[in-house]
């Protein structure tokens, strides 16, 4: 819920609910893979572990970049 100009409470429609959870959904979704990809050893990846480093690295960017887009839409 958000507040217009003359301070009344204006509910989110259904469709703007819905994009805000799949937002935040698909944001923990990449932060997870990047941590997995990272830690987890035994996910066969078939990579060394420094570019397994950079692309968990890479993945955790992005889903801060999304959440950082989503803020702002909000």
């Amino acid at each position: 819920m958000y507040r217009n100009d003359t301070n009344q409470r204006v509910q989110k429609s259904l469709k703007g609910r819905f994009l805000l959870f799949i937002g935040i959904l698909l944001f923990l979704v990449y932060l997870t893979m990047g941590l997995f990809v990272i830690f987890d050893k035994r996910l066969p990846l078939g990579i060394p572990d420094n570019y397994r480093t950079f692309l968990g690295i890479v993945l955790i960017v992005y889903s801060l970049l999304r959440f950082v887009r989503l803020l702002q839409k909000k």
